[in-house]
């Protein structure tokens, strides 16, 4: 090899080294294609260099770089798989030198003929990704009356491989971003939807509520049960509403804690009193076992009361008449634990992972008996980790269920509700 040869090489190797720093660097795919044929038609000293891409919708290439003023009236011509140097070395995924084009039937003259061009040798090569051919790159007119030889095309098979990463890289980051958009789409819809439909819901359903329960006092004890049924499906409906309030609530980072002291035990009394006419009228004993000293942790008590209100609806709903539910206390140094123990129906290994989720239920949609959303599970979660806390679930089937709720003594949340426009 001779010196000029080998010099020749080494500044080939050198330039399709900065393309590839280059396509790694940006992500802007118009600046790389460019870069790409400029190399091309500098490498294999052409007069011109194009990249076509095939397009699924008319079954044909069209140019998405090219140089010279006729850039943009490339844009608009489809190049046919049939009759074409690109497209024979698209179908066939192997590349083409054409060294005499005039008079070849395998040129497609449409092009020439729109942009007043002449084309008078040409090499092709796919632009392969992953096995895929996408599209391809062509060199137009050899200079100085020389002919396409086997070096340019190494050359311009590797500018292809580096160009159809690149394509395929652009694509993937524009899917990426419009699927971004729709989710983003999709939950502002849904933020809507929910902040309309609870305000909707939620008046007329106070009024049903207050009505109700004014009628239940006026009329006859016959017909007190039928305005109990009223009641509670009303109640069971604005409970629904407001666990997906919740829910949106913290998932939109409205959701703050107002820190205070929370007696834990008059806390759990409290919960004891408010589900003991549930537990009796399904037969299910409620009892608690709390320590004898002081149990005080900080945060909001309301919203820890609705993870504790929660649990333990949903252990006298999956534990069966004559089962038991009980909840305990115990200090843990930094932590205090609470948890909810029942006898139920227990959850399977597999599905302890999903009971969190919003709207899941162990039992099949189909054949479910016990009712509800899916949601008081989803929303303690979310309570108890606006605290710092965790919660675990410790199950055998058949055998029941205990939930632990872990809350720090001492949480970390500013007093203040933040300046949103600092």
């Amino acid at each position: 090899m001779s010196a000029d040869t080998l010099e020749d090489r080494v500044r080939q190797l050198e330039r399709l080294l900065e393309v590839s720093r280059n396509l790694s660097a940006t992500l802007d795919l118009e600046l790389l294609l460019l870069l790409v044929i400029d190399v091309a038609t500098e490498l294999t000293t052409s007069q011109a260099s194009s990249i076509l891409l095939y397009d699924k919708k008319s079954r044909k290439l069209q140019f998405v770089a090219s140089q010279g003023s006729h850039r943009e009236s490339l844009k608009q011509i489809h190049v046919p798989l049939e009759k074409s140097v690109a497209g024979r070395v698209f179908k066939h995924g192997r590349p083409l030198i054409i060294q005499e084009a005039a008079g070849d039937p395998r040129i497609f003259r449409g092009v020439d003929q729109a942009v007043g061009f002449e084309t008078r040798s040409l090499l092709a090569v796919p632009l392969i990704f992953r096995e895929e051919t996408i599209g391809v790159l062509e060199a137009v007119n050899k200079l100085n009356d020389q002919m396409y030889n086997d070096e340019d095309m190494k050359v311009l098979e590797i500018l292809a491989t580096q160009a159809a990463i690149a394509i395929q890289n652009a694509r993937f980051m524009e899917d990426s971003r419009r699927a971004y958009q729709e989710l983003a789409d999709l939950d502002r819809m849904k933020t809507d939807f929910i902040a309309i439909a609870s305000h909707e819901l939620r008046t007329p359903l106070g009024l049903i509520l207050g009505h109700s329960t004014f009628m239940r006092e006026m009329v006859d004890d016959e017909l007190k049960p039928q305005l109990d049924v009223i009641v509670r499906s009303a109640t069971r409906l604005k409970d629904i509403i407001e666990d997906v309030s919740k829910i949106d609530t913290f998932e939109s980072g409205a959701s703050r804690v107002r820190k205070g002291q929370i007696n834990v035990k008059r806390m759990v009394r409290d919960v004891l009193a408010a589900y003991e006419s549930t537990a009796e009228e399904k037969g299910i004993a409620l009892t608690s076992n709390l320590p004898s000293g002081e149990l005080v942790v900080e945060g909001e008590v309301d919203k820890i009361k609705t993870v504790l209100n929660n649990l333990v609806k949903n252990s006298l709903t999956f534990t069966d008449e004559g089962g038991h539910v009980m909840i305990t206390a115990e200090d843990a140094g930094e932590w205090v634990s609470i948890s909810v123990i029942d006898n139920g129906i227990g959850i399977p290994e597999d599905e302890r992972e999903r009971i969190f989720d919003r709207f899941y239920q162990v039992e099949s949609h189909m054949t479910r008996k016990h009712g509800g959303m899916g949601l008081g599970l989803s929303v303690a979660k979310m309570m108890v980790e606006l605290h710092g806390g965790s919660i675990d679930v410790q199950s055998v089937v058949g055998e029941g269920s205990k939930f632990t709720v872990n809350l720090p003594k001492e949480i970390k949340i500013p007093d203040e509700e933040p300046d949103l426009f600092r």
